[in-house]
């Protein structure tokens, strides 16, 4: 069960209490990755915790870019938002239907952008649901709020950056794909994308993180996941996944248990995987 802290994680019961708070916003940051044949957004309109708009992670991201979901400019954020009536004094709390998966991604964006009033469910609308708490398929009433914005930009790294901290070895690098893709054993979900990992990096598949009922385990068992995959969290942490979406679970992680020196490589392994001049390491770290 979470340890509840409206900034990083609250449970079920916390949200259950405040779910009439007029102050509270809930967003259902769903996303499936390819090929599942899925669709998001049709299932939050079908059942989505009372109040909670759709945040398309898709849609709210840089489409200047060639690579997916990458962070969008401050100036879509705050306008998208503002369009689903999030804004300055709210209390944003954050689920998906996977139990934890892409609503961390969601956490760390408004994180970087410079909102810190945000935390994930814990466990997500599997538990919510479990436990026989109310949903409902309406759409929310939503009025214009507007939101300030200070992007954080140590929070996020580029290929440039990653590449240095690669070969200097000043940063802990933490990668949260399955140990086979980390090792270049399985094929990338994405064509064209090489096999490996980033030279230094250490493997934490995010589901390590998880219970089996996809809450997020508790502070100690965290710690015990980091040590046992090799990080040396006493350095600035940077993570990375496929995507930039489960990387985002470990940055999560790391701020329970109060590791807060921690940034997120948004073009992750669908950047680096394709990128001709950075090198490929196989097998364990």
């Amino acid at each position: 069960m979470a340890e509840d802290d409206p900034r990083i994680l609250v449970s079920t019961e916390w949200l259950g209490a405040h779910l009439k708070d007029p102050d509270l916003r809930i967003l259902d940051a769903t996303t499936f990755l390819p090929g599942t044949g899925r669709d998001a957004r049709a299932e939050y309109e079908m059942t989505h915790i009372p109040g909670a708009r759709f945040f398309d992670i898709d849609d709210i991201s840089d489409h200047r870019s060639d690579l997916p979901h990458m962070a969008p400019t401050t100036e879509k954020f705050m306008s998208r938002l503002r369009a689903m009536g999030v804004g300055d004094g709210h209390q944003v709390v954050v689920y998906d239907t996977h139990g934890l998966f892409s609503a961390a991604r969601v956490w760390w964006l408004f994180r970087l952008m410079g909102q810190g009033d945000i935390a994930v469910l814990d466990g997500g609308l599997p538990k919510w649901q479990e436990e026989g708490r109310p949903i409902e398929d309406m759409p929310p009433i939503v009025r214009d709020r507007h939101m300030t914005v200070r992007r954080q930009n140590h929070m996020v790294k580029d290929v440039t950056q990653v590449s240095a901290a690669s070969k200097l070895g000043d940063h802990t690098i933490l990668d949260a794909r399955a140990a086979e893709r980390f090792r270049g054993e399985a094929p990338e979900p994405r064509e064209g994308l090489r096999a490996g990992h980033i030279p230094g990096a250490h493997n934490v598949p995010y589901t390590d993180l998880l219970n089996a009922d996809g809450t997020m385990k508790g502070t100690e068992a965290l710690r015990a996941v980091f040590d046992s995959a090799g990080a040396d969290l006493t350095k600035p942490v940077i993570t990375t996944c496929g995507s930039g979406i489960t990387a985002a679970v470990i940055n999560l992680a790391l701020a329970r248990i109060g590791h807060m020196d921690n940034a997120l490589y948004d073009g992750s392994w669908a950047e680096w995987g394709a990128f001709p001049t950075v090198p490929v390491a196989t097998g364990e770290a």
